[in-house]
């Protein structure tokens, strides 16, 4: 399938940790195809240029800065796509925080910070986007960006990312039985080592590349996801949900 038929016209699609990495990559794209798109970010003086970058190339953008373990912050953000765009019926849930800790060395402020981002927020934003949408009697879509270290860590730290990045593969399959009746497709993506700040962070702290340990010795390009997130918002995956989709190169093993 090719990306260019994905034409996504009068839809308005919210995306979560827009301020850099895949959650850039994922506005712009859904935006080049026609949907209205609601960026998300913790860091709002982020989102002005990737606005600026989007509405320049002619589609439409609401930055909307929300701290997304406030509870407060997180019960707008649907209402602001409602009141600016209508009903959003497509949800990316991408916001995530690494914890480059070891478990017994992670202060509590950062367990919940980690829980609240990765799995706390996805899961209060998936069921309000739900709620509406059946209160609506339409369908929609919902992607959560997972990661391939749900499924493989090596002792180094991070237990706790990988913890809930499971725990969110898990929630996908869930909603996904409990809501294919009100025609909610709930799928994600698990991506491995792609080119990101997140990445970056790593590399930096450990010192290490870890494309030497790789078959492929190459990083992921964030417009490399672009064909499987239109694939999954689009009619063409109307008969998949509950699936994660694997995006990595073969970098890991399996």
């Amino acid at each position: 399938m090719s990306p260019q038929i994905v034409d996504l016209t009068g839809q308005t699609a919210v995306v979560t940790g827009c301020s850099s990495g895949l959650g850039r990559r994922f506005a712009v794209t859904l935006a080049e195809h026609g949907a209205h798109v609601v960026a998300v970010a913790r860091r709002a003086d982020r989102l002005k240029d990737l606005a600026d970058e989007i509405e320049a190339a002619g589609g439409s953008c609401l930055p909307l800065g929300a701290d997304l373990t406030d509870d407060a912050q997180l019960g707008g953000v649907l209402d602001a796509a409602e009141e600016r765009f209508g009903t959003a019926t497509i949800l990316v849930n991408n916001a995530g925080v690494p914890d480059a800790q070891y478990a017994t060395k992670m202060p509590v402020e950062l367990v919940d910070r980690v829980l609240g981002t990765n799995l706390r927020a996805p899961w209060l934003l998936s069921c309000d986007f739900a709620r509406r949408l059946i209160k609506a009697g339409t369908g929609g879509r919902v992607v959560n960006i997972s990661s391939m270290g749900a499924y493989e860590y090596r002792g180094g730290g991070a237990a706790l990312y990988s913890v809930t990045k499971a725990a969110l593969s898990r929630m996908t399959e869930v909603l996904a039985v409990e809501w294919a009746r009100f025609h909610i497709n709930v799928n994600a993506i698990a991506p491995g080592a792609f080119a990101s700040e997140m990445m970056d962070g790593m590399m930096e702290r450990t010192g290490a590349d870890p494309t030497g340990y790789f078959p492929r010795a190459r990083m992921g390009d964030p417009r490399q996801l672009d064909s499987t997130l239109l694939y999954l918002v689009s009619p063409h995956s109307e008969f998949v949900t509950g699936t994660v989709v694997k995006v990595d190169d073969g970098q890991g093993a399996r």
